[in-house]
């Protein structure tokens, strides 16, 4: 009996002291300067972890309060040990003394009973150094489909090696909520976003092993799925997609990856990748039996997987918007995983479109340049989520802006009024554009009566090219109707800017924003008159200036018309009758002198005739002197150094010295 008590009273501290409260996590790394090669090196190192919140005491739960004041530090203070390298020890203190589990908090949820953070310090690392760190302990929870109540490990892999390029290597970066809500029984296909700042780098995402991989540890403990693989499961390792089914409602199923860069296609066949990134999260099974199962979707403002620059001590806002499906319901909750610093408004409901709201607000500082993702889903209050909605905001950087088209030498062409057959059209961006790397960024031409008339998806479509700080796009045929209006839209991200991720272009819906109308001919004017052929007329005219552009002309050299009506009068006389005066009645405002067009191809001809024929006539004219000049320099060369000539001067000069 005292046996069996000691065994329940040890079973009972156990549970107290370690019950299940992991919700994974991720660890990277980055040099403070890429371009260093000697020394000693500044790396900068991450981690973010996800706990389960009511483990907590009160005071160490994360509140709005605390992600403000930045303090206290929640987490259970591990330690994050160096395993393998030669930097263990003499540069990362043995048993990871330098470097614990204490974060910044940054998210929680009440409903779902989380709260997760995210710590960054600076290191001296010497140059030429690779290690791999890990952060080791128990226990996930109880209620898992795998790796019940086991322990759990997270290891990276960090390197301060010269990259071939001259640079030093800078981790992949991956985004995930700590909990991902998926239903029973259904087929899914999820995608993990990982992204490099090393933007030439090939990315390859893999399950994490026991052993036999690069960090020489064991990456994932109790969800390794060589031990535990409940869930039948594939993983895409160019994209980072899974495809899998969830068999019980109510249960977690650990994830465990690891994120690797490789330099070039050579290093990914012999597997040698620069650096590894972990990143471990769970799977939560539900069963949806309500009449509508449509679930929530996050539609904007920014699309998933979007990249968007912005500024270092700038504040930025974004609305995350949700929209609802099913009669009855509505967004209770959200779950996120967003970098320090980042306060969230309360749930809104728009009146206008039905759709419910929140705002995020950020001010970046210096020490988080370069990617810092945000991922979140919502919750309706019959607990079914969303998907998960993630971006990535590059700080330190600039997205590009489609210039804003003007009437007159302005950056969209063409613009006012256009002719039927016209097929290709430009805008110009603020910066250096490529084609953007996800699909869905869309381009329209639209009809002022409605519709769209055609659509361009810029992520692939080959209409759409780019080219320097321009955009172009071409028809294969003119879908224009004389004398209709149109204007061009475009999604978010239709220019992308070189750097990382290539950040975004805003959207923009505004119908003013790039307008233009087709020429009518058969519209131009109308003339009705009743009088005898006039032998006078007055007309008023502005001639073309020559000295500053025409405002009256748009960039296809057409002059802007209108639809009012206006009188002119004309006077007109004849031998026979009285001077009689008859109204007018035109379609346009004046009468304008048209400055006829002329394209860069045939500028380039008249140039090329007139530079090839002013060319010949050169060279005809300075034959001549060119055979002189020669005939001349030649007889002076004779003259001077011929061997003959010199022998006769000089007994010439002998000749007379003599007879002198």
């Amino acid at each position: 009996m005292i046996r069996n008590f000691f065994i329940i009273i040890f079973i009972l501290e156990f549970s107290v002291v370690d019950p299940s409260h992991f919700y994974g996590g991720t660890i990277t790394a980055r040099p403070e300067n890429v371009s260093q090669t000697t020394g000693t090196v500044q790396l900068i190192v991450r981690e973010r972890w996800s706990w389960r919140k009511s483990y907590y005491p009160v005071a160490s739960r994360c509140t709005n309060a605390i992600i403000a004041a930045q303090t206290p530090m929640i987490g259970d203070g591990s330690a994050v040990a160096c395993v393998s390298g030669a930097a263990c020890g003499s540069h990362w203190s043995t048993g990871g003394a330098t470097m614990n589990t204490l974060t910044w908090c940054t998210d929680y949820s009440e409903n779902l009973d989380t709260h997760s953070g995210e710590y960054y310090n600076t290191f001296p690392i010497p140059i030429n150094a690779s290690f791999s760190i890990c952060f080791a302990s128990n226990a996930w929870l109880n209620a898992m489909g795998s790796g019940s109540g086991g322990s759990w490990s997270v290891c990276g892999r960090i390197s301060t090696v010269v990259r071939p390029d001259g640079y030093l290597n800078t981790s992949p970066v991956a985004v995930s909520l700590p909990i991902i809500y998926k239903q029973v029984q259904v087929q899914h296909a999820h995608v993990v976003q990982m992204s490099d700042f090393d933007g030439s780098d090939t990315l390859i995402c893999r399950w994490a092993t026991s052993s036999g991989n690069v960090n020489g540890a064991d990456e994932c403990a109790g969800i390794c799925r060589s031990t535990v693989a409940s869930v039948p499961a594939s993983l895409t390792g160019s994209n980072c997609t899974m495809s899998f089914t969830l068999p019980r409602a109510r249960w977690y199923y650990g994830v465990a990856l690891q994120i690797e860069d490789f330099y070039d296609s050579a290093a990914v066949t012999a597997n040698k990748p620069m650096s590894s990134v972990p990143m471990q999260f769970l799977f939560y099974g539900y069963n949806d039996s309500s009449s509508c199962n449509t679930p929530p979707a996050i539609i904007g403002e920014r699309p998933n997987r979007a990249c968007i620059g912005v500024p270092i001590n700038v504040t930025l806002t974004l609305t995350v918007i949700v929209q609802i499906f099913c009669a009855g319901k509505n967004i209770s909750d959200f779950i996120s995983t967003v970098p320090r610093g980042v306060t969230k408004g309360p749930i809104t409901k728009n009146s206008g479109t039905g759709n419910y709201e929140m705002i995020l607000t950020w001010t970046p500082r210096a020490d988080q340049y370069g990617p810092q993702g945000i991922c979140m889903a919502a919750i309706d209050n019959t607990n079914i989520p969303s998907n998960q909605w993630c971006i990535t905001y590059l700080v330190g950087f600039d997205s590009p802006e489609v210039i804003r088209p003007k009437l007159v030498q302005g950056s969209a062409s063409p613009i006012g009024t256009v002719f039927q057959n016209q097929t290709t059209f430009s805008i110009q961006t603020s910066k250096f554009v490529n084609r953007p790397t996800r699909n869905g960024t869309t381009i329209y031409f639209n009809n002022v009566t409605g519709g769209i008339v055609q659509q361009f998806d810029c992520g692939w479509d080959p209409h759409v090219t780019y080219t320097g700080y321009t955009i172009v796009i071409n028809f294969d045929t003119a879908p224009w109707v004389p004398g209709q209006f149109y204007y061009v839209t475009m999604d978010s991200g239709v220019a992308s800017g070189t750097e990382f991720c290539g950040p975004e272009s805003a959207p923009m819906y505004d119908p003013t924003f790039w307008v233009f109308n087709i020429w009518n001919p058969a519209v131009s004017s109308t003339t009705t008159t009743t009088t005898t052929p006039f032998t006078t007329a007055t007309v008023t005219t502005k001639p073309t200036s020559t000295t500053s552009i025409n405002t009256l002309l748009t960039t296809t050299g057409i002059v802007i018309t209108t639809t009012s009506v206006v009188t002119t009068t004309v006077t007109t006389s004849t031998s026979t009758t009285a001077t009689t005066t008859t109204p007018l009645t035109v379609s346009t405002t004046t009468t304008e002198s048209i400055l006829s067009p002329i394209s860069p191809k045939d500028f380039e001809e008249y140039c090329r005739q007139s530079i090839a024929l002013m060319t010949s006539l050169i060279l005809i004219a300075l034959m001549p002197v060119h055979g002189l000049a020669m005939y001349g320099l030649f007889t002076k060369l004779d003259n001077t150094f011929n061997p003959s000539r010199i022998r006769t001067k000089q007994r010439h000069k002998q000749r007379m010295k003599r007879i002198l």
